[in-house]
């Protein structure tokens, strides 16, 4: 997908949904990048669609990983405070024709597979 046909469906989506800031509908299209080429490295190559559960994974990686002890702050204030709101940003995508979907495809796939604040606190804590 170009940019602006992203930048056009988060705009979109913005006039009828304002649960999220616009960064965390970037943030998801990211990230759905990142696991794709990660699951890809694993499989050879080959890329194929990616369950919820392996994009919440994806998710928790990627935001560890690029913001470190800011993840949970950037994430509770762009609206993202739960596995589910990730799942609501996918099927809002969905709904916008900005990702495709399997038929098995349900957003229950994004159910709690981990607490936000013991994968983007807990692990900073302990810093000394």
């Amino acid at each position: 997908m170009q940019p602006i046909q992203l930048e056009s469906a988060v705009a979109t989506i913005l006039e009828h949904e304002s649960r999220f800031e616009p960064g965390a509908y970037f943030l998801v299209r990211d990230i759905l990048d990142f696991t794709v080429e990660r699951l890809a490295k694993k499989n050879k190559g080959e890329k194929r669609h990616v369950t919820g559960p392996e994009l919440l994974i994806g998710f928790r990686d990627f935001v560890l990983k690029e913001y470190g002890p800011m993840g949970a702050t950037l994430l509770e204030d762009w609206g993202i405070t739960s596995c589910r709101n990730i799942g609501e940003i996918v099927f809002l995508f969905i709904e916008h024709g900005v990702f495709g979907k399997q038929d098995s495809d349900t957003i229950d796939d994004f159910s709690e597979i981990f607490d936000f604040e013991e994968a983007f606190t807990a692990p900073f804590l302990s810093i000394k």
